[in-house]
């Protein structure tokens, strides 16, 4: 028996590789056609990429919204143009014997809800065009501030001019910017000299495959035996059980009433949330369940189908 061709693998990417360098090499050993992954990592960052098989891709907004939590070493006293150790240095500025308490005060005021602007060299579109394309041809245009949500900053360690830290965060927190601000915060500035992404939800860099150490005749083997479901790529999530005639039904078109599905789990106290529908271990469907504000009743709606078919196993 093979196996599962739809779902995800989990892969540490290797430094001075782009994201797109890793679901190519992805794609190529397993032949398949459908490849992405769920949230870039910049060139010079290692660590956990979440690769989507398939109809892995339908799961990337759900991935992609999943806490993120990386191991960051910044810089004092040199600024680059990129935020990182790629770009040229525009500003250096000495570096004073700073107290680790005065850093960790100071890293103190970037946690919570905060605004930050995106790096000039960063995929945010500026009218239509990325800001890195018009950046490289030396074109600076003014960024919007945008929000984030810094849930922990933990300065590990100080040998300055670097500083140590684990940041865990949401989606669309730029940790160059993050590094930039704390250091104008302290008075020197600073650039990201290193980045690793150490989880993203419920997956972790300890439980990821890095192709460089894969035997180079067989790396397929190995890729395939990794691949998590498209039911376990979402553990966070509840599910409900359907028998094959929902399921073929759902997979037609049909919007089942709440009352028809057999929920086995405590409803969460929200205004909103997601399910899957489950026929045995395939993903039938992704739902979006939520209460009606003025009576309370429980509604749904399907929101992704998954085909019964690509479900199947990699050809021998």
């Amino acid at each position: 028996m093979g196996e599962t061709r739809d779902g995800i693998v989990l892969i540490d990417k290797n430094q001075g590789e782009t994201s797109f360098d890793m679901v190519r090499q992805v794609r190529k050993a397993l032949r398949i056609k459908k490849v992405g992954h769920a949230g870039t990592l910049d060139p010079f960052a290692t660590g956990l990429l979440i690769v989507l098989l398939g109809q892995g891709t339908k799961l990337s907004s759900y991935l992609m919204s999943e806490e993120k939590r990386y191991l960051a070493t910044l810089r004092l006293g040199v600024e680059t143009d990129t935020m990182d150790p790629t770009g040229l240095i525009v500003q250096t500025r000495p570096v004073p014997a700073l107290e680790i308490e005065r850093i960790r005060e100071t890293a103190l005021g970037f946690t919570g809800n905060i605004e930050q602007v995106p790096p000039s060299f960063s995929a945010v579109k500026y009218k239509g065009h990325r800001a890195y394309a018009l950046a490289r041809k030396g074109i600076r245009v003014a960024l919007k501030k945008r929000n984030a949500m810094v849930h922990q900053l933990e300065i590990i360690s100080v040998d300055l001019p670097d500083i140590t830290m684990i940041v865990t965060c949401s989606r669309g927190t730029y940790i160059r910017s993050l590094a930039a601000d704390l250091g104008k915060a302290l008075g020197t500035g600073a650039h990201l000299r290193s980045l690793r992404r150490l989880s993203s939800g419920s997956f972790s860099a300890k439980e990821a495959l890095c192709l460089r150490e894969l035997e180079p005749d067989f790396p397929d083997k190995i890729l395939r035996q990794k691949v998590i479901s498209l039911r376990d790529a979402l553990p966070g999530i509840g599910e409900t059980q359907v028998d094959g005639r929902t399921a073929r039904k759902i997979r037609n078109g049909y919007q089942p009433i709440w009352n028809e599905l057999q929920v086995q789990f405590e409803l969460p106290e929200l205004d909103e949330w997601d399910m899957k529908v489950v026929k045995g271990t395939d993903l039938v469907a992704l739902m979006k369940v939520g209460r009606d504000s003025h009576s309370g009743e429980v509604r749904s709606r399907v929101t992704r189908v998954f085909s019964e078919d690509s479900q199947g196993v990699f050809g021998l």
